[in-house]
């Protein structure tokens, strides 16, 4: 009697370089260049500038090393989905996965591609945001958006046809981007001082609590993206193992150069300079290399947010199949390439979504929601660990977090006290990615009944 051919499934074929270069890859991309003026706008304090990246860097370690935990137990496709499917039910795990496609991840890959356009469109004038090629009443078409739309499209396609593909392509990516900084840095600290620089001057008396967390948001943005691995665990070769050392080490790693890029900044330009700056990276380039440095360290943002779209399409697609396999989303979503082993419709529908995301929203407004939204679900995450602890003793636990309990609940702790201020000082934002999810519990329904 013929036995039934089982479907295929993902490959694991990612080793501990490879996650560590996905968990840097993940987070730097355009915000260490554009974003990162948005700090000293809102606290224009040098010292306490440094210190804020210090602490969002120590955040986001808090967060790798409660992820790896998780990430050890369940080393499956979808990270944070079956987190909280396995901690809480399925709802919550459904919750994480519809905001994740509408908003988080989506959203983050349109805000990363918005980026790339914008600096693309300073080497090829098409491309450039201020060419507009369509309109309809208000709505603007814009040769930035397009460069945005056919980055997506374009890296979706590589990573369709094979991890193996998608990640020679990010890592390649990602070891030039770490280069350019390297060299950003390594001039930056070495060159005499061309700015006298006070580190320390009286903040503006409108400076408030609020203010710092405000500067927070573009910190967690320049952050985001250090949790991606875990989605990718279905495919990661002794997860127990490489998973939590790719994410701590991806995480120390980047909050070190974080800190150093942003000292060098305040080395090389002035206070005005920086917060004047839209292009933060490139004018840092021109004060260290010449206008054809500046070129030069323009074009390498240009490839370093290009692989940070890559990083971010290769993570996020795996969290839609197996949910789609759980039969609370779209069931084509399912289906695995027979021959690429990839999750190829979750990867497509990725890139349809974000492609509207692109023509739709502005890059502060994209980030803002992204990352306020992220951090709802880094809370219920962190607090995860806590809860399996004690529901689960017995389950085996190849990692165990570093400073437990202590390290879970300060990264809950950061992550609501966040949170809190976005919704004070980022209202309309805020809303719209809570009205998000709580528009994913009849989604939810929906698909149950129908299941």
């Amino acid at each position: 009697m013929a036995t039934e051919t089982p479907p295929p499934g993902l490959l694991r074929a990612l080793g501990e370089k490879d996650v560590a270069l996905l968990t840097i890859g993940g987070i730097l991309g355009s915000a260490i260049f554009i974003a990162a003026a948005d700090v000293p706008r809102a606290v224009p304090h040098p010292l306490l500038v440094l210190l804020l990246w210090t602490l969002g860097g120590l955040v986001t370690v808090a967060g790798a090393l409660t992820y790896a935990e998780l990430g050890a137990m369940f080393p499956r496709a979808g990270g944070q989905y079956q987190y909280l499917k396995e901690a809480y039910g399925p709802l919550w795990g459904f919750l994480f996965g519809w905001t994740a496609f509408t908003v988080v991840m989506s959203g983050g890959i349109a805000s990363l591609a918005v980026a790339f356009g914008e600096y693309l469109g300073s080497f090829i004038p098409f491309f450039s945001t201020a060419n507009v090629i369509a309109a309809i009443g208000s709505w603007r078409m814009t040769g930035g958006q397009v460069a945005a739309a056919l980055a997506i499209a374009g890296l979706t396609a590589i990573n369709y046809v094979g991890l193996r593909e998608g990640t020679i392509v990010q890592n390649a990516v990602t070891i030039a981007k770490l280069g350019t900084l390297v060299a950003i840095a390594g001039v930056g600290l070495l060159m005499p001082v061309p700015v006298r620089t006070d580190w320390m001057p009286a903040l503006p008396a409108s400076a408030s609590v609020s203010t710092f967390g405000v500067a927070m948001i573009a910190i967690f943005w320049s952050f985001d993206g250090w949790y991606n691995p875990t989605f990718s665990a279905g495919e990661t070769i002794d997860p127990g193992r490489n998973l939590p050392r790719g994410l701590i080490i991806g995480a120390v790693a980047t909050t070190v150069i974080y800190v150093v890029t942003n000292l060098v900044y305040f080395r090389v330009l002035s206070m005005d300079a920086i917060t004047s700056s839209s292009r933060l990276g490139e004018l840092a380039g021109v004060a260290l290399f010449g206008r054809l440095g500046g070129r030069l360290i323009s074009a390498a943002i240009v490839i370093s947010i290009f692989g940070c779209v890559s990083a971010t399409i290769l993570a996020c697609a795996r969290i839609y199949q197996p949910m789609a396999e759980d039969g609370v989303f779209f069931p084509a979503l399912a289906r695995v390439h027979p021959t690429y082993r990839t999750p190829g419709a979750s990867l497509v529908a990725q890139a349809i979504w974000s492609i509207v995301l692109v023509f739709t929203g502005t890059y502060e407004q994209l980030y803002t929601y992204v990352v306020f939204a992220a951090f709802v679900f880094h809370i219920a995450t962190a607090l995860a660990v806590i809860r399996l602890r004690h529901t689960r003793p017995e389950a085996p636990r190849p990692y165990r977090t570093w400073g437990y309990p202590w390290v879970p609940i300060l990264f809950a702790a950061a992550s609501a006290a966040f949170v809190i201020n976005t919704l004070v000082e980022r209202p309309m934002e805020s809303f719209l990615g809570l009205g998000l999810v709580a528009l994913g519990v009849p989604a939810y329904a929906w698909w149950r009944r129908k299941r």
